[in-house]
């Protein structure tokens, strides 16, 4: 995906008058065109996914007198791609080579979940520490969703997949895991509901 170019103007007006109190002259209008909005930098939209699934993660504060242009952010490799009956689409990033996992289990994963234009809805990393907080639930229809137990079976510990998820096998019911804990992204995922969303897991282990 190619990246997209983010301009950012820089407006600077130079006064109209002077310390004296008397109006500026034309050499002051022309010192205020020289300072016109400019370009200063190109970002990747690439930029915004979430190292920790593969892709790198940045919330972008930019700073126009010291920031210089960020370079573009590469895909990650698919290893492979398969679409489900359900309507699931998986896309396999890294194979994984550890435990399989199998219909039943209770497994531990990370997740990043996405719109599916690409907004940020919840993550179980901190994009700004790294810190992670895994989710730990067992591979049962009545206790998580079905389009994320059905990407999580047959992955292997270690494993990263990227799933597109209709709402038919999402969030059916409000009971149904993996819901953050914290206010605010519980009601963001809980508006998103009736949409695909993007899911990108790593299985870290099965109990």
């Amino acid at each position: 995906m190619k990246g997209c170019s983010l301009q950012i103007p820089i407006q600077m007006e130079a006064s109209s008058i002077s310390r004296s109190g008397k109006p500026r002259t034309a050499q002051g209008d022309g010192l205020a065109s020289k300072l016109a909005p400019r370009t200063i930098c190109r970002v990747s939209r690439r930029r915004l996914s979430l190292e920790s699934m593969g892709f790198s993660a940045a919330v972008l504060y930019v700073r126009p007198a010291l920031t210089a242009p960020l370079p573009e952010m590469k895909e990650p490799e698919i290893i492979r791609s398969l679409k489900l009956r359900s309507g699931v689409k998986i896309q396999d990033i890294v194979e994984g080579e550890g435990v399989e996992a199998h219909e039943g289990d209770l497994v531990e994963f990370n997740y990043v979940c996405r719109r599916s234009n690409g907004y940020f809805v919840h993550s179980t990393v901190d994009q700004f520490s790294g810190e992670s907080r895994p989710v730990v639930l067992p591979l049962d229809e009545k206790q998580i969703i079905r389009g994320l137990k059905e990407v999580l079976i047959g992955m292997k510990v270690g494993g990263k997949r990227r799933a597109l998820i209709p709402p038919t096998v999402g969030y059916v019911s409000e009971t149904l895991q993996p819901i953050p804990d914290e206010f605010g992204p519980r009601r963001s995922l809980l508006a998103h509901v009736n949409e695909p969303l993007v899911l990108e897991v790593q299985l870290l282990k099965v109990l």
